[in-house]
């Protein structure tokens, strides 16, 4: 019988997975969400729910529009397949409870930001400012984290943060962290809990800092700009799942 509920979350999550497809394009150019109805960008024909059913669509159509021919990217099914394993991978982490839906929608706001934060280099505030109030209210939905460990979180992980930016800015004269990157990580400590806003930080620098070096072995400069929230969400995201382990064997070496 739990077979059956991994896969019905399963096909909820490819289903969200297409509508994040939606949000992802839409909203940092300003369009609504909800209308109208999916379109190809380029020839503007709506899509049928049969063009429209996730993955399957993309090989069925062989990534290309059935209107204009103009190719579709393979990100598309790439997303709503994530979205399936998240769902999945939320399930099995929280099981089917209250926590699992708030833990995937959190990873889904992840994912969103990843990749417009990478595409346009902003974070949108409709995703993370009411996504900050639903850390908070898990707090109160779920013994796992309490409202003062979340609370806490959300104030360390934007101040904190903020502080970076400005050391950074002081130092070299230059932007260090945008707004959007500090209500992301507040937004990640309402939901982590103050104690995994540290190692989210360490391994999205970790990360970034790889990133970083193989742009100046392609020959960028020491000011090519990094989207960093791309980095710091997907550390919110093993830390949701890993966070405490993770922590318990670094302190451990000590």
């Amino acid at each position: 019988m739990t077979h059956y509920w991994y896969a019905v979350a399963a096909v909820f999550g490819l289903a969200a997975g297409s509508f994040l497809n939606v949000v992802v394009h839409r909203l940092p150019r300003g369009l609504s969400v909800v209308r109208p109805r999916s379109f190809c960008p380029r020839c503007r024909r709506p899509v049928s729910w049969r063009e429209n059913v996730p993955v399957a669509s993309w090989f069925a159509l062989r990534a290309r529009c059935a209107g204009c021919g103009a190719r579709i990217s393979a990100r598309y099914p790439l997303v709503e397949a994530a979205g399936g394993a998240l769902a999945v991978a939320a399930s099995i982490r929280f099981g089917f409870t209250v926590d699992a839906a708030f833990a995937y929608a959190f990873l889904m706001a992840l994912l969103a930001i990843t990749l417009i934060d990478w595409d346009f280099r902003i974070i949108p505030d409709r995703i993370s400012i009411p996504f900050i109030a639903a850390g908070l209210a898990w707090s109160f939905a779920s013994p796992r984290l309490g409202f003062a460990e979340s609370a806490l979180g959300a104030l360390a992980g934007g101040g904190g943060i903020f502080a970076i930016g400005e050391i950074y800015r002081l130092a070299r004269k230059v932007e260090g962290m945008g707004g959007g990157d500090v209500k992301l990580m507040a937004m990640v400590g309402a939901f982590l809990g103050v104690r995994l806003v540290l190692p989210v930080v360490l391994i999205a620098s970790l990360a970034g800092s790889i990133y970083g070096l193989a742009l100046l072995r392609k020959g960028g400069g020491g000011k090519t700009a990094v989207a960093f929230g791309s980095f710091l969400a997907p550390a919110a995201a093993v830390c949701l799942f890993a966070g405490e382990r993770l922590l318990s064997w670094y302190l451990g070496g000590f």
